[in-house]
């Protein structure tokens, strides 16, 4: 079986008159935790829809577990929208949020068996006691369980996270890592996170892709994060990074 998980081929999405991403090549490989690093509007987002085939290339060819978006199954990925942009007034409880992830519906009434099924990923991250609290009155940190919690329940092959850190206190950060680096080690998951913290980037991904509308750079964190291809990516950066990165480690 090819060892690739997500193959990229010459992609290239454009915007009316705006160009988002700019000749894309790279290859994923299975088992793989992949972080995207780059400035605003630098097509990071766009990425990840492409990947998850909610948008289509002008140009090129994007390939997932090899087949192409139109051939995915909805499970074959979970997906982790950034929490700045849902609706948090939408009355319901998670476990009917994260139920629509295994039904890919909205339940009228949830089952014995599902029911089993919905606490155990809500216990994975850690929320089984957020079951029944409504969505309104959950912290930024809870609804990302949540949103977590859906993604995982069918065990997809590839997780898909749009900054689910974002807004989220420190030791809430960890908890998140933490769950996301468990699931890739338990089933051997491809994990795909943007994310503006280098930091985290740095010491949980096996890979990072900078990307600046181009690919500026796929490759360890150790090589992705250098002054060279930050500057290419950033701009003028300001600092050496090789100080900020202490001691490269897995939590």
């Amino acid at each position: 079986m090819n060892d690739i998980a997500i193959e990229v081929k010459n992609l290239s999405v454009i915007f009316t008159r705006y160009s988002a991403l700019e000749n894309i090549n790279l290859g994923i490989p299975f088992g793989t935790f992949v972080s995207i690093v780059g400035p605003n509007g630098a097509g990071k987002t766009t990425f990840l829809k492409v990947i998850l085939g909610l948008i289509k290339p002008n140009h090129g060819v994007i390939n997932v577990l090899g087949k192409s978006a139109g051939e995915l199954s909805p499970f074959d990925l979970g997906y982790v929208p950034q929490i700045k942009t849902l609706d948090r007034t939408f009355p319901a409880l998670p476990i009917e949020l994260v139920s629509t992830g295994l039904n890919a519906k909205w339940p009228a009434a949830i089952g014995k068996d599902d029911n089993k099924i919905i606490m155990d990923s809500l216990e994975r991250v850690g929320a089984g006691n957020l079951a029944r609290r409504p969505l309104n009155k959950l912290s930024g940190g809870e609804l990302q369980r949540i949103y977590l919690a859906r993604a995982l329940i069918r065990k997809p092959k590839i997780l898909v996270l749009d900054e689910p850190a974002t807004g989220i206190d420190w030791i809430g950060e960890k908890d998140i890592h933490k769950i996301i680096d468990e699931y890739k080690t338990d089933f051997n998951a491809t994990i795909i996170m943007v994310t503006h913290d280098w930091e985290s980037a740095y010491h949980h991904a096996d890979f990072v892709l900078l990307l600046n509308k181009v690919a500026v750079c796929f490759d360890k964190p150790e090589k992705a994060f250098t002054e060279d291809y930050l500057s290419q990516t950033f701009g003028h950066v300001g600092h050496k990074h090789e100080m900020l990165f202490s001691g490269r480690h897995h939590d």
